[in-house]
């Protein structure tokens, strides 16, 4: 259980797991993008999540998906209660505003942004 409240309780990790709530489903490079980190302090706070068995994830081709674990009864209780208190997180609810910029392109145009260093959070 402490490896949960370890991972809940940094700031980002807990953003990820606000955004996919709303988004259900998310690419690296969204998440990334979105946080504001580099790559590597990304898949830094997603495998700490994923050992707090909070989220998972999954290929396809090149590109990594992630989204909430939902196997653990106990865990869909606090994620409820997580969601409901994320209205109350002014802060959180423009970030999740964001977020909408940065999922309105695909990945692969996420990704060819990236690359192209163009400091964006909108494709389109």
């Amino acid at each position: 259980m402490n490896i949960l409240f370890r991972a809940l309780g940094d700031r980002n990790r807990f953003r990820i797991v606000a955004s996919l709530l709303k988004r259900k489903e998310l690419c690296a490079c969204q998440i990334y993008e979105w946080l504001g980190v580099s790559g590597a302090m990304a898949s830094n706070h997603l495998n700490s999540l994923g050992k707090a068995k909070i989220v998972k994830s999954r290929k396809d081709g090149r590109w990594v998906h992630y989204s909430l674990d939902q196997k653990d009864e106990d865990l869909n209780t606090l994620m409820k209660w997580i969601e409901r208190k994320i209205s109350d997180d002014l802060e959180l609810l423009e970030d999740l505003k964001r977020l909408e910029k940065v999922t309105s392109c695909t990945p692969i145009e996420l990704r060819n942004r990236q690359r192209q260093k163009q400091v964006t959070l909108s494709c389109c």
